[in-house]
């Protein structure tokens, strides 16, 4: 007689347990496991739908779209040979008819004329390594349809250029400052890409400290290059290194560098009195090295892109990421007390699934006549493009918020 009460109390206890697992499972679907998730939120999204929604573009997917791309390499004579995939050979054209679709809403095309005109009687100004120079090159690609820019040489340093569109007077530059700060090869004979660097964290690169106060907009970025053994210096004297090898020098990882020149290049900005620009952070871009790395046999031989499931920002890449937003945070907070405006320009997840985008085996390197195994850079026209669609949105929203003020 005792069975139904005890059944009763058993069915009961069940039931509690299922209710428990069931909240368990609620509250763990709302902690956001996406990383992206955690930093978007400080900065307005980039782009409002027609109904007045706002849509964060930097979250979607990518979907196929056949037209294919703005342009080819045949239109734009602006790729270096390192980006010139289809000129060398590169067999494949699948890659090229794929669009960026944000989850809440429609990326718009890029509009060449629009952004000329956003721009008019201003200036852009591209800081960092080779991506940021493949950035650029991007940009000029899809502004030929409305003309090609004179070429200015008022630049003295290596690597940098600087360009105008005359009939809107936009002049856009690029600074070749690979870590953002000073940097001096420890041997300059030696010219691999292992070879030891001095970096002195607490300087900003001359090539773009002497001359970015006159710009409009600043595109700031950095990435692979803090990968190499580094001496770092503080004050002119050596404070730490990574992988240099040097007795009684206190050993970082790559991450201690990395933090520091960011610090460094936005208190810069943020110091010199007639910088009145808005400053993006262009977020850092992974490569997408398979089976070894660059120098141990590694390729990026695919054709297509994949899923957010089969593809995560990890290990540094995602710590690099976590680092420089955070920066931008600090940076933007001290900002708004002086007027000026640092933006997020993410680009990371998109990428993180584009291991079909890079060169591969099909680019020549700038200083040297022969191919080589790139799955850092991409392919022009490529992905990358997306940046500068993401970039037209923001200026857009820029301009938006000036008529408001």
């Amino acid at each position: 007689m005792e069975l139904l009460p005890t059944g009763k109390k058993l069915l009961h206890n069940a039931t509690m347990k299922l209710i428990l697992v069931t909240i368990a499972l609620i509250l763990l679907a709302m902690i956001p496991l996406n990383l992206f998730n955690n930093f978007s939120s400080p900065w307005p999204s980039p782009v409002s739908t027609k109904l007045g929604k706002k849509c964060d573009i930097f979250r979607g997917r990518w979907v196929q779209f056949p037209k294919g791309p703005y342009y080819t390499n045949v239109t734009c004579h602006h790729i270096l040979d390192q980006h010139n995939c289809m000129k060398f050979g590169r067999p494949d054209t699948e890659f090229l008819k794929w669009r960026w679709k944000p989850d809440e809403c429609e990326l718009p095309f890029f509009d060449a004329a629009q952004f000329l005109e956003l721009v008019r009687g201003k200036s852009m100004a591209f800081m960092g390594d080779s991506l940021a120079r493949n950035q650029m090159e991007s940009l000029l690609c899809l502004l030929a349809s409305e003309g090609d820019p004179i070429a200015v040489s008022n630049i003295k340093y290596p690597l940098s250029k600087s360009c105008l569109y005359t009939d809107y007077n936009f002049t856009v530059a690029s600074f070749w400052s690979p870590y953002l700060v000073k940097d001096i090869d420890a041997k300059p004979t030696a010219g691999t890409a292992n070879s030891l660097m001095n970096v002195f964290v607490d300087e900003a690169h001359e090539a773009w400290m002497s001359q970015i106060e006159k710009f409009s907009y600043v595109i700031v970025s950095a990435g692979i290059w803090f990968f190499r053994p580094q001496v770092y210096y503080e004050n002119g004297n050596i404070v730490g290194c990574r992988l240099c090898h040097k007795k009684n020098v206190t050993n970082h990882t790559a991450l201690y560098g990395y933090r520091k020149a960011f610090q460094t290049t936005f208190r810069t900005l943020l110091r010199l009195k007639n910088f009145k620009g808005v400053t993006f952070l262009r977020t850092v871009s992974p490569s997408h090295f398979e089976n070894g790395e660059w120098n141990t046999g590694g390729n990026c031989v695919r054709t297509k892109p994949v899923s957010s499931k089969e593809m995560k920002l990890e290990g540094l890449y995602r710590e690099m990421y976590s680092t420089q937003v955070e920066e931008l945070k600090t940076a933007a907070r001290l900002g708004r007390k002086r007027g000026l405006k640092f933006r997020l320009l993410d680009t990371t997840e998109a990428m993180v699934m584009r291991p079909d985008g890079h060169p591969s085996y099909y680019g020549k390197r700038v200083d040297e006549n022969v191919t080589i195994t790139d799955c850092v850079h991409w392919c022009l026209p490529g992905p990358i493009d997306t940046w500068n669609e993401f970039l037209l949105q923001m200026l857009k929203m820029e301009g938006d918020s000036s008529l408001g003020q």
